[in-house]
C-alpha cells in the first residue's frame, strides 16, 4: 500500500519546483484571497501534461479544436441592458446641455428641427428627407427608379432675408470696360439688372441685331406624322446636305495673291486710284503718270482693254459713275474735271462750273444712286453738283477744313470729317445740318466711310485709330460711343473702304510701309494672315477697292503696282 502524503507536503514540494516569479505571485494571491491570474486561452501546466520530468505536450491541430461557444441568452440580455444604459446616459447629458442653452436658441432649434426631444432617430429621418415615391414608368429599369427615389424633394426656405432682395449697385467708373458703356455722367452706378440689359444692348449693337443662334423661338412640327413624312422625304433624296455658312468667319481670311491688275501696262508712278467697274469684270487703274487704264479681270493675265492719256494732268482721283458709263478724273494742280464717256469714247473736259469759285478741284465723291457729285472745297465748303448736267445745286459749310467726305448708302445724307476731329451730317435735299458729333479721341480727321448696308460709319484720324460707329447713334448723339476702336495702325489713316457685303473694312495709311489691315465685321477683329509681313511687297498704300461681289480686293501703292487678291469666301466677281 502506498503511504498517503499530507496535502500540505505536496503543496510545499510543488512550490519548491516552481519558478521564483510564480511563487511570488501565488503568495500575493493568498494574502488577498484571489486566484492567480492566467493569460486568456492558456491552460494550467498540470492539464497540459507539463510537470517535472515530463516534456510539454503539443497543442492539438486546428481541425481537432472545438469551436468557441456561442454567447448565451444571458450575454445578449447584458448587451441590451448596456445599450439601454448608454442611451440613458446620452439623454441625460443632452438634457444637461439643454438646460444651459438660452431660450431663444432652444426655440430656434425647435423651429428648424422640430420637436424631437425624445427621439434622435426621428431627427435623423427628417434630415435625410422622405424618399420620393413617384409614378414609375413601365419602361424604366429598377436601378433608374431606385436612383430617382434617392433624391429628396426641394424644400422651401424657412425664412427669407430681406437684404437679399435689395438691388446691389455696380460701380461703372472704376472699370474701363464698364466705363465705355456709360451714356452720361449720372450712370456712375447701375443695378445688376440694368447692367445686364446694357450688356445685352451692347452685344446686339455690335452684332447688328439678335443672331440666329441666340433666338429662343424654335420651330416645332404640328404632329408626329408630319415629322415622319419629312424624314422619309429626306431619306428619299440624295445630295450634299452639309452646306457652308454664308457669313464670313473671323480669324483667317482665305485669299490668293493674283497677278497685278496693271501687269500689262507697268509704271513706276504712284497709283492714286483703283476701282472695279460696278457692272462689268473690269478694273480701272489711274496714277500720276497722266493715264487712266482699263483691264479685264481674270486673275491670271488681266489683259489691258484701253488707256486714256491726259496731257500734263497727273491724276489725283479717278472714279466710275454709278451706272459705269463714265469715268471722272481730277488732277493734283488743276480745276478742270475730265469726264470720259465710255460708250461714245469721248473725253469731255469741264473747265468751269457755274457758281463754283474753287481754283483747284481734287477730292470728290459720287452718290450711289448716280444723282449727285460732291466736291470738297477749301475753307470748309462742300459743293453739291448734279451728276448729269455737272451744275451746282448748293453748298454746305463746316467749321475748319474739310478732311474727307462721303455719301450715306441711300444717298440722302452726307458725312463730312473736319480738321478739328468733328463729323458733320448733312441732309442732301434740304442741305441742312442734321447732327454734329465728336469723333472720340480724334484731334484731326483724315478719312471717313459708310457701309453699304447702312449700319456702320468708320472714321480715321491722324493718330492711327479707326472708330467704328453705328449710323443711328451718329444721327442722334453728339458724343456717340464707338462700337470698336481699331488701333492696329500707328500713323494717320488715309484710306477706308467697306466691302459690298459690309463684312470687311479695309484700313490703310500711306505714311508707312505695309500699313494696311482688313477688319472683320461685326466682330471688329483684324484678320491675322494679312498682310504677309515676311514678303513686304505692299509698300505704301494710297487707294483700295473691292469688286462688286467681294470676290477680288485691289490696292495701289507708290511703286506703280495695282496689287490684286482673290477672296475665296466669295464665289462671284
Amino acid at each position: 500500500m502506498r503511504s498517503e502524503v499530507p496535502r500540505e507536503r505536496l503543496r510545499f514540494s510543488s512550490n519548491l519546483t516552481m519558478p521564483p516569479e510564480r511563487r511570488r505571485r501565488m503568495k500575493l494571491d493568498r494574502r488577498t484571497g484571489a486566484k492567480p491570474k492566467r493569460k486568456p486561452g492558456t491552460r494550467p501546466d498540470w492539464k497540459a501534461g507539463a510537470g517535472p520530468g515530463r516534456p510539454p505536450q503539443k497543442p492539438a491541430p486546428s481541425s481537432q479544436r472545438k469551436p468557441p461557444a456561442r454567447p448565451s441568452a444571458a450575454a445578449a440580455a447584458i448587451a441590451v441592458a448596456a445599450a439601454e444604459e448608454e442611451r440613458r446616459l446620452r439623454q441625460r447629458n443632452r438634457l444637461t446641455l439643454e438646460e444651459d442653452k438660452p431660450a431663444v436658441e432652444r426655440c430656434l432649434e425647435e423651429l428648424v428641427f422640430g420637436d424631437v426631444e425624445n427621439d434622435e432617430d426621428a431627427l435623423l429621418r427628417r434630415l435625410r428627407g422622405p424618399r420620393v415615391q413617384g409614378h414609375e414608368d413601365s419602361g424604366d429599369s429598377e436601378v433608374e427608379n431606385e436612383a430617382k427615389g434617392n433624391f429628396p424633394p426641394q424644400k422651401k426656405p424657412v425664412w427669407v432675408d430681406e437684404d437679399d432682395e435689395d438691388e446691389e449697385m455696380v460701380d461703372m467708373m472704376n472699370n474701363r470696360f464698364r466705363k465705355d458703356m456709360m451714356k452720361n455722367a449720372s450712370e456712375s452706378k447701375l443695378s445688376k439688372d440694368n447692367l445686364k440689359k446694357r450688356l445685352k444692348e451692347e452685344f446686339q449693337h455690335a452684332m447688328g441685331g439678335v443672331p440666329a443662334w441666340a433666338e429662343t423661338t424654335k420651330r416645332t412640327t404640328s404632329s408626329d406624322d408630319e415629322s415622319e413624312e419629312d424624314e422619309d422625304d429626306l431619306l428619299q433624296r440624295t445630295g450634299n446636305f452639309i452646306s457652308t455658312s454664308t457669313s464670313l468667319p473671323r480669324g483667317i481670311l482665305k485669299m490668293k495673291n493674283c497677278q497685278p491688275a496693271n501687269a500689262e501696262r507697268p509704271t513706276v508712278a504712284r497709283i492714286s486710284s483703283v476701282q472695279f467697274h460696278p457692272g462689268a469684270q473690269i478694273v480701272m487703274v489711274a496714277g500720276l503718270d497722266n493715264a487712266v487704264s482699263l483691264f479685264q479681270v481674270d486673275g491670271k493675265t488681266n489683259p489691258k482693254i484701253q488707256s486714256i492719256y491726259l496731257e500734263r494732268f497727273p491724276i489725283f482721283k479717278a472714279c466710275f459713275s454709278a451706272n459705269g458709263e463714265e469715268v471722272l478724273a481730277t488732277s493734283t494742280h488743276s480745276k478742270v474735271l475730265y469726264v470720259y464717256d465710255m460708250l461714245a469714247g469721248k473725253l469731255i473736259p469741264v473747265h468751269q462750273v457755274r457758281g463754283l469759285k474753287e481754283k483747284i478741284v481734287r477730292s470728290f465723291e459720287v452718290s450711289s444712286d448716280g444723282s449727285f457729285l460732291l466736291i470738297n472745297g477749301i475753307a470748309g465748303y462742300l459743293h453739291l453738283l448734279a451728276m448729269k448736267t455737272k451744275e451746282l445745286i448748293g453748298s454746305m459749310k463746316i467749321n475748319g477744313r474739310v478732311a474727307a467726305s462721303t455719301f450715306s448708302s441711300d444717298s440722302k445724307k452726307v458725312y463730312a470729317s473736319s480738321g478739328d476731329g468733328e463729323v458733320y451730317v448733312w441732309d442732301v435735299n434740304s442741305r441742312k445740318c442734321l447732327n454734329r458729333f465728336v469723333d472720340e479721341g480724334s484731334l484731326y480727321g483724315l478719312s471717313i466711310a459708310t457701309s453699304r448696308n447702312g449700319q456702320y460709319v468708320a472714321c480715321g484720324s491722324n493718330c492711327g485709330v479707326v472708330n467704328i460707329y453705328n449710323q443711328d447713334s451718329c444721327l442722334q448723339e453728339t458724343n456717340p460711343k464707338p462700337i470698336k476702336a481699331i488701333m492696329n495702325l500707328v500713323t494717320g489713316v488715309t484710306s477706308l473702304t467697306f466691302n459690298p457685303t459690309s463684312e470687311i473694312l479695309a484700313i490703310a495709311s500711306e505714311k508707312m510701309k505695309e500699313a494696311v489691315r482688313l477688319v472683320h465685321l461685326p466682330s471688329c477683329t483684324v484678320f491675322s494672315n494679312f498682310p504677309v509681313v515676311k514678303k513686304k511687297n505692299i509698300s505704301h498704300v494710297h487707294t483700295m477697292d473691292f469688286s462688286p461681289r467681294s470676290g477680288y480686293f485691289a490696292l495701289g501703292n507708290e511703286k506703280g503696282k495695282a496689287l490684286m487678291y482673290r477672296l475665296h469666301h466669295y464665289s462671284d466677281f
